[in-house]
């Protein structure tokens, strides 16, 4: 069913975003995009076009990426099986290599690429542009899974004053020139952390913390890093969303402001967050007042 909006309708909308823009112009803002919601190429296609509309009005976008169900598809289409502990994916060194290939090189170009149809100025980087992320090993079990060291934000700052939008693969290396496949999860908040970020949005294929994990209607809004840890302890938050909720508490401690959880399976849900009252996902800060 199409809905008929009207120009003073459309008008009402516009004035209703004016303070959000205000607020953001000129922010650093970083949003994490992650594999599994980028399954869907109409609503890649409509979360690059978000991304556009925000750096055109002002935003200093950052573009943080993963890309798990891709790496999959390639190491299965090469016969080699994926094997995961703890959420994370063992990465011997040729699974490495394919995590290079497909994160700094298919994906990433591909989302420079929809960027610039849709009219902004953009260029790929991964963590081993500039030794931008430098890692070690995490866990001996994992092999080439890093654990991030350091960041080293210049080329991204440097992207930004050109007024390009930097889009980052979550590659990492060592001082011996070893590749590591990083959390994106993790890479995006110290990225925004050292960029001390206006705001973190990590777009997921889950539609933010559910006090009941089957009842998307469940949804918690907001918390504060001792309500999460509440909800950790009594089991709310689990799984999956273990990792996750603990980047979004490592971002601020790093000294971001805000960081929400986004559902990227929701058109436009980049938009609705951070242009409307109403918001989209939950939302993770320091302490309430």
């Amino acid at each position: 069913m199409s809905l008929h909006i009207t120009n003073s309708q459309r008008a009402e909308i516009l004035t209703q975003a004016l303070p959000y823009i205000q607020q953001y112009y000129g922010k650093v803002v970083v949003v994490k995009y992650g594999g599994n919601a980028m399954i869907n190429e109409t609503l890649k296609e409509q979360v690059m076009e978000d991304i556009v509309l925000l750096h055109l009005i002002g935003v200093k976008v950052v573009l943080v990426h993963g890309g798990g169900p891709e790496i999959t598809d390639m190491l299965g289409r090469m016969g080699k099986q994926s094997v995961f502990l703890n959420g994370l994916r063992v990465t011997d060194k040729e699974t490495a290599e394919v995590v290079q290939m497909v994160l700094a090189g298919k994906i990433n170009k591909s989302l420079v690429n929809l960027l610039e149809i849709n009219g902004a100025d953009a260029i790929g980087l991964s963590g081993l542009d500039g030794h931008m992320i430098e890692a070690e090993i995490k866990d001996e079990a994992l092999g080439y899974v890093g654990k991030i060291t350091r960041v080293d934000v210049k080329p991204i700052n440097d992207l930004l004053e050109k007024n390009y939008i930097p889009v980052v693969s979550t590659i990492g290396c060592d001082k011996a020139g070893n590749v590591y496949n990083i959390n994106a999860d993790t890479a995006a908040a110290y990225i925004a952390g050292q960029m001390k970020a206006e705001r973190l949005l990590t777009m997921t294929d889950i539609a933010g913390i559910l006090r009941d994990k089957d009842d998307p209607a469940s949804i918690i809004p907001c918390v504060d890093i001792a309500e999460a840890r509440e909800l950790f302890d009594t089991g709310v938050i689990s799984g999956g969303m273990i990792p996750k909720v603990e980047c979004c508490i490592e971002a601020i401690e790093h000294g971001v402001e805000k960081v929400t959880i986004l559902d990227g399976r929701v058109p436009h849900a980049l938009l609705i967050e951070m242009l409307t009252d109403e918001g989209a996902g939950t939302m993770v800060i320091k302490e309430k007042k």
